[in-house]
C-alpha cells in the first residue's frame, strides 16, 4: 500500500568524489566560520572574562571585600585564558553556521518527512543550551562560589576566634580582641584568573550539553531507538547514572550537585512525555496510512469469548 502524502528522496546521483568534495568544502566554510567567530571573541575576550567573572565578584563583595582582585601567575598565562576563552565562545558564535554546512551535506539524503522532522531539533539544540548556560551563569556558578569563599571565610573565622579564645583562658580573661591575633595564620582567598575560569566554564559546558538530553531522546524516539514504556522502566538505573554524572561534572559540593541532579531528572521525565507524544503521532500516521490494525489490538481470549456468545 502506498503512503497518500509525498515522501520522496531527493535525488542525488553524484558519485563518491563529488561528495567527498562537498564534504570538504562544508568543512572549510566550518572552519572559517570557527575562525572568524574566534578572533571575534579574542578581540573582545576582557569583556567577555568580565562577564564570566561576575558571579565571583559578587561573592566577594558580599563576603566583605570591596576591591575584589583576580591574579595570574605565569606570563603566559592571561594570554592562554583569552584563547581558551575565543575557542569556547567562537565555536558558540559560529555553530549557526556549523549547523548549516551540516544540514546543506545531510538534507539531500534525507526523506522529506525527516527533514520537517529533523529540522526543529536542529533550531531547538542551541536554544537549550543557551538555556543551560545561562541557568549555570546566573544560578548555579554563584551558589558555588558563595558555597566554596563562604566556606573559606567561616573556617578562618572560627579558627580565628578559638585562637583569641585560647589566649584569654591562658590570661585567665575569656574575651574576644578586636585587634588581630598574633597568633596564627591568615587564610586568604588569592584567585586565579585560569583556575576560576576552568571551574565557570566546566558549569556552563555541563549545563548546557544537559539541556540537550530532551532533543536527543526524542531523536532517539523517533528513530525508533527507545520507547516512553522503556524509558520509564529504566528510571531507577537512570537515577543512578544521573548521580554519578552530578558527581563527575561539577565541584565538589553537595549544592551544585543537587541542582544538577534536579535539573537532569526532570529533563528526563520531560523527554518521556515527548516520546510519548512522537509515539502517539507516529500511531495516528499509521492508522490514517492503513498500516495499523485495530483488530491486532484486541485481546484474543475476549474474541474468543465473542465468537462462543455470537454462536
Amino acid at each position: 500500500m502506498t503512503s497518500t502524502h509525498d515522501d520522496d528522496i531527493e535525488d542525488s546521483a553524484a558519485p563518491l568524489i563529488e561528495h567527498l568534495t562537498e564534504l570538504r568544502q562544508r568543512l572549510i566554510w566550518s572552519v572559517v566560520a570557527f575562525l572568524v567567530a574566534m578572533v571575534v571573541c579574542f578581540s573582545i575576550g576582557g569583556t567577555i572574562l568580565d562577564f564570566l567573572l561576575v558571579p565571583i565578584e559578587k561573592t566577594m563583595r558580599s563576603l566583605g571585600d570591596p576591591n575584589p582582585v583576580m591574579q595570574y601567575t605565569a606570563p603566559q598565562e592571561y594570554f592562554f585564558t583569552l584563547v581558551r576563552i575565543s575557542m569556547v565562545g567562537g565555536l558558540g558564535l559560529a555553530f549557526p553556521v556549523i549547523a548549516y554546512q551540516l544540514w546543506r551535506f545531510v538534507a539531500p539524503g534525507l526523506y522529506r518527512s525527516e527533514k520537517n522532522a529533523f529540522l526543529p531539533f536542529l533550531v531547538a539544540s542551541p536554544g537549550l543550551f543557551l538555556v543551560g548556560a545561562a541557568f549555570a551563569h546566573y544560578v548555579v556558578t554563584p551558589l558555588a562560589m558563595q558555597f566554596f569563599l563562604g566556606f573559606a571565610d567561616a573556617a578562618s573565622m572560627i579558627s580565628t576566634f578559638v585562637a583569641s579564645v585560647a589566649d584569654g583562658v591562658a590570661e585567665g580573661v575569656v574575651e574576644v580582641p578586636e585587634e588581630p591575633v598574633e597568633q596564627g595564620i591568615a587564610i586568604v582567598f588569592n584567585g586565579k584568573v585560569n583556575e576560576t575560569l576552568d571551574i565557570t566554564l566546566k558549569l556552563i559546558v555541563a549545563f548546557g550539553l544537559c539541556f540537550q538530553l530532551p532533543v536527543l531522546l526524542t531523536l532517539m524516539g523517533k528513530a525508533g531507538l527507545v520507547s516512553a514504556e522503556g524509558l520509564g522502566n529504566v528510571r531507577k538505573y537512570a537515577v543512578v547514572a544521573i548521580l554519578l554524572l552530578a558527581a563527575l561534572v561539577t565541584p565538589p559540593d553537595v549544592i551544585t550537585q543537587v541542582i544538577l541532579f534536579c535539573v537532569v531528572y526532570g529533563l528526563y521525565e520531560i523527554s518521556i512525555f515527548l516520546v510519548k507524544r512522537v509515539e502517539a503521532k507516529r500511531e495516528a500516521e499509521l492508522r490514517a496510512d492503513g498500516y495499523y490494525d485495530d483488530d491486532e489490538d484486541e485481546d484474543p481470549m475476549a474474541a474468543e469469548f465473542d465468537d462462543e456468545d455470537s454462536k
